[in-house]
């Protein structure tokens, strides 16, 4: 390999023959005898491509996993994918509609082997992607949440609850999405904003607001609290129900809020999960008024409504009220509505059959383990978002809804169930499912797992609970958080509202470096970042001068025997013969590669960012580089290669193409890999 570095650096003919080399060396896999540093990728679905997200959490993990094998440390970075139930079920039956087809014409058997088939051609795209980005993961131990082991996994820890007697099958208001047919637990709701109108019905002596007058054929009781001096003469009597004409009760409960409307709600078990409970306190009936496609029931209570779809039982009912004079007013209303995390259709809270598994004592390891600090959130705030699902305000985690109605995922292993287990309750056991029993000894727990604000509860905190209950251990012990990127206007990124940046663009124009260095040179401890492609041209800029510093450097040093790069592994020469620029230069160098790891180690990626930009842009070349050209003498020629020899150790993680390039070209005996070269 030549020794010169010529012409302006291009990450194009760079990066895949460098990416290359890697793969074939062998190092991506655990190296050594050193102690043990893993980490789990957080499994990307496999209808997934890479977005601006997913970069930025390889990249911060890519940095880890690279500091670490650098010092000597056995470091493990495991990928893999999740097999993503709905998503996925739902890319497969759009291209069945494509063909004129559902899933029901090729029936469940052949539906699956669509779907693996989608998955060999499609499923690993990212893995693809994750590459270009520079993701030095163990491709050997990929794993997939549907792999026959995984599966054993999961029907062992299902078999193993339901033994314990915390899994159970039984009739509950569930979430549903009438578009999916299928259950969503709380955490898969996504919430907006969505402009409404509050309704004052009257229900004799009471009056109450809702949003949702449809759902009142279903109500069996009106609340109200029972500090609230209004109403407490009417609590224990009866009021007719409107447009049904039957009495139901005024009953008290502590969970009305007498701020809201008239301070009385109505209460339909069967439409909401709080009037389910509430109704359970209270013996109330339950009245299914509203099906599983979104369409009024035929009960008897909706009798003139049957068959209605809801927005137009809404616009009737409320025809029919007022014609009654039972309409008080009306007044604009903003609210959240939920809807289905996947296809976006409002949610329907409906009673269904469905499989739960008991969260109470699950949760209480779970917290133990943030509390007694054997799981650390990094920054620490988040650590109250974990905390308040697990232990909410009003008290009472509910119980896991577990169950999907979809034909993709893992079957409930219950002779007889149709149904399939809520993805999470399989990615749950990530850390510890994906390895095999000798991996588990010696890679188990892992050591840090990065990931995204919004999967805390329906991810981190799961995986806590799984480890501590399948392996006796916290599946990980550092909780890294990353930023979640915006685009430059503050709004969230999203390929549908066409508001998403695509890193492989930047990767294209700017090479993975230059994208890296963006990613990175933003995460500055704010909790989100306003996406600006001018700090990927700023990372451009920062290859090319780290590429001009090398060329001067490798011209002044040649190949003389006596400023050979072999000769740079410990400090250069005695104090005594350096001159003040010399030291200087040494001194700021010892400084920085002291804040380099104490900054990594406390997960201040930007910052440490910062600190290498300043020094080798700041101080290497423009002052350093400077003197240097004023002399010709063996101690510079020997400062000029440890110091640069050094930067590309400190840059190697967070710059990894360029630095791997330029070490290729120095003139070391024996040279191993920069990725592998001693930190």
């Amino acid at each position: 390999m030549s020794n010169k570095i010529e012409g302006a650096y291009n990450p194009e003919k760079v990066e895949e023959k460098i990416y290359k080399t890697w793969e074939k060396s062998g190092y991506f896999e655990p190296q050594g005898k050193g102690k043990p540093y893993t980490i789990v990728i957080p499994p990307p679905n496999i209808t997934g491509s890479l977005h601006m997200g997913h970069a930025l959490n390889a990249t911060i993990q890519d940095i880890l996993i690279r500091k670490k094998r650098m010092e000597g440390y056995k470091a493990l970075w495991l990928p893999g994918t999740d097999h993503a139930g709905i998503a996925t079920q739902n890319v497969v039956e759009k291209q069945l509609k494509k063909e004129g087809k559902s899933r029901h014409d090729l029936g469940r058997e052949k539906f699956e082997e669509r779907v693996w088939e989608w998955k060999e051609e499609y499923g690993n795209k990212i893995f693809d992607q994750l590459k270009k980005l520079g993701a030095s993961c163990d491709w050997s131990r990929t794993a997939f949440t549907m792999d026959e082991d995984y599966q054993k996994w999961v029907k062992k820890v299902f078999l193993h609850y339901q033994k314990k007697g915390w899994i159970y099958r039984a009739e509950r208001v569930i979430n549903w999405c009438t578009r999916c047919q299928t259950s969503l637990s709380d955490l898969e709701l996504e919430y907006k904003e969505e402009k409404g109108k509050l309704y004052f019905i009257k229900y004799g002596p009471i009056t109450v607001a809702t949003t949702r007058p449809e759902t009142m054929l279903g109500d069996t009781a009106i609340a109200v609290n029972p500090k609230d001096e209004r109403y407490k003469k009417l609590i224990g009597q009866k009021v007719t129900l409107p447009l049904v004409e039957k009495e139901i009760p005024v009953i008290a409960d502590r969970a009305v809020d007498p701020e809201f409307g008239t301070g009385a709600v109505k209460v339909t078990p069967a439409h909401s999960i709080i009037d389910s409970e509430i109704g359970e306190k209270h013996d109330l009936p339950v009245i299914k008024v509203i099906d599983e496609f979104g369409k009024m029931t035929n009960a008897p209570e909706t009798k003139n409504y049957a068959g209605m779809k809801i927005k137009e039982a809404r616009e009737k009912i409320v025809e029919d009220l007022a014609k009654k004079g039972l309409i008080e007013k009306e007044e604009d209303y903003v609210h959240n509505v939920s809807s289905c995390y996947r296809c976006n259709k409002v949610i329907e809270n409906i009673p269904s059959m469905q499989w739960f598994l008991k969260m109470d004592e699950l949760a209480k390891t779970a917290i133990d383990a943030v509390k007694s600090g054997k799981v650390v959130f990094h920054p620490k705030k988040w650590e109250k978002i974990y905390m308040s699902w697990l232990n909410p305000p009003a008290g009472g985690i509910r119980d896991w809804c577990i169950s999907r109605q979809i034909w993709w995922g893992h079957k409930v292993p219950v002779e007889g169930s149709e149904d399939v287990l809520d993805t999470w309750f399989s990615s749950a056991l990530w850390p510890f499912a994906t390895m095999n029993d000798k991996d588990r000894k010696e890679f188990y727990p892992t050591d840090v797992l990065s990931t995204a604000r919004d999967i805390i509860n329906l991810w981190v905190a799961r995986m806590v609970f799984s480890g501590l209950e399948f392996m006796d251990k916290e599946p990980f012990k550092d909780v890294v958080i990353h930023p979640t990127i915006l685009n430059k206007e503050g709004r969230r990124m999203s390929k549908s509202l066409g508001t998403g940046v695509d890193p492989m663009d930047y990767i294209e124009k700017y090479g993975a470096d230059a994208t890296r260095f963006g990613l990175i040179w933003q995460t500055m401890g704010a909790q989100d970042i306003r996406w600006a492609e001018e700090h990927v041209l700023a990372g451009k800029k920062f290859c090319n001068k780290l590429w001009n510093i090398s060329r001067f450097a490798l011209m002044q040093i040649g190949n003389s025997p006596s400023t050979s790069f072999d000769k740079t592994q410990d400090k250069p020469l005695r104090a005594s013969k350096l001159q003040k620029e010399d030291r200087d230069i040494l001194k700021k160098l010892e400084k920085l590669s002291k804040a380099v790891s104490k900054n990594i180690e406390e997960y201040k990626f930007g910052q440490t960012l910062h600190d290498i930009y300043d020094f080798v842009w700041h101080e290497f070349a423009d002052k350093y580089i400077e003197y240097a050209k004023t002399r010709d003498d063996e101690e510079t020629k020997k400062i000029l290669s440890y110091v640069l020899t050094t930067s590309l150790k400190l840059l190697h993680p967070f710059m990894p193409f360029v630095t791997e390039e330029i070490w290729s070209k120095l003139p070391i005996e024996k040279k191993k890999l920069l990725i592998i070269s001693k930190l």
